[in-house]
């Protein structure tokens, strides 16, 4: 063959693997306790629905948002829930139904045989693993392959933080139903806690509050509301809201005026609870990281960050410095994005298969 022949046979090659990477299915997706979000590689574009799936029985009636529209409102033979508790899958055939339908949104033609990243939680038994594994490999999703990402490493990719600094660096992550406290260093997470308290426990405690001071009975997603209209830490501003509940005493719907310090008092129990954990986490590592994790500052991350002032407050109790992203609940997702983009930054996926589980 000549060298004009072996030329275009090379780029025929090339032009062939690029079609072949172009057409490739690979998904990145962050399993939330609120909701999922999923960048795809094809349309090179992120999606993001709530993780909720209402059912009756063995019946779907629901999936992501169409389900979140029903929550607290759907009568009692309809059921209406996440089927991720604290982080972790707690109901593995129905995040399985509610990532098929969400996939299926974002791809109609979406078959067997993609590349699938995860972002995991640390420290997963291998019973975990396997549920991770089964929602991409189960009745819905087939022959797919599964890279696990930790997601303390996937937050800090997207915030461009580098995981083999050694000097160590902090990233927080205050999520719907847990926080999580990370410190990278040397390409790995050597210290990290796991706290049961996130933004829906703020909500909840948002309702314990109104229904002590108006004997009033409001939801979640009411509560929720306030928080994101109301909820300030500091340079808190006299505010009030009409919310319309049930009274606790008469048990009939009744209307009332809910003042932005009720709000606030109960924000307050649930960040004064993550700020006292965090402080106690800093206590635990080793100074000459604690010194440098002080002169960059903390990084901080996760859904529930929205809350305005939440940065000022926590470096106000604990005396270290933070770093906010932008990206809030979309983190992990964008990190995972940067991995699958980047074949350079491919070592921090961990293929999964079956039989090594």
């Amino acid at each position: 063959m000549s060298a004009s022949g072996n030329r275009g046979f090379l780029s025929s090659l090339q032009f062939e693997g690029a079609i072949f990477m172009l057409l490739k299915k690979t998904y990145g997706i962050d399993l939330g306790s609120s909701s999922i979000k999923v960048y795809s590689f094809f349309r090179n574009k992120s999606y993001i629905e709530k993780n909720m799936i209402a059912s009756r029985g063995r019946r779907i009636i629901a999936v992501g948002n169409e389900a979140y529209e029903m929550f607290e409102k759907a009568p009692a033979d309809i059921s209406v829930n996440s089927p991720m508790a604290f982080g972790m899958i707690g109901n593995l055939e129905l995040q399985e139904i509610t990532l098929y339908c969400m996939m299926k949104k974002i791809d109609h033609i979406f078959g067997v045989g993609s590349d699938i990243y995860f972002a995991v939680p640390l420290d997963m038994t291998a019973m975990e693993k396997r549920a991770y594994y089964h929602v991409a490999n189960g009745n819905w999703l087939r022959k797919n392959k599964v890279f696990m990402v930790e997601a303390p490493i996937a937050d800090a990719l997207a915030m461009g933080v580098d995981p083999e600094n050694r000097e160590g660096s902090m990233v927080a992550n205050i999520g719907a139903q847990s926080t999580e406290f990370s410190v990278i260093t040397d390409g790995r997470v050597i210290i990290s806690r796991k706290i049961p308290i996130g933004g829906r426990q703020m909500n909840e405690a948002i309702c314990s509050e109104v229904r002590k001071r108006y004997n009033l009975q409001i939801g979640t997603r009411t509560g929720k509301r306030l928080k994101l209209v109301m909820g300030r830490l500091s340079d808190q501003r006299k505010d009030a809201r009409k919310v319309v509940g049930i009274d606790s005493v008469s048990g009939l719907p009744r209307e009332e005026v809910v003042s932005s310090y009720v709000v606030n008092a109960g924000i307050m129990n649930c960040v004064n609870e993550i700020a006292a954990e965090m402080k106690t986490f800093l206590e635990r590592i080793p100074p000459q990281i604690s010194y440098h994790i002080a002169k960059q500052g903390i990084y901080l991350t996760g859904g529930s960050t929205r809350l305005p002032y939440i940065d000022n407050y926590l470096a106000s109790y604990t005396g270290f410095a933070f770093n906010l992203s932008e990206l809030y609940e979309t983190s992990a997702v964008c990190g995972l994005e940067k991995i699958i983009r980047d074949k350079d930054l491919k070592k921090w996926a961990q293929p999964i298969k079956q039989r090594k589980l």
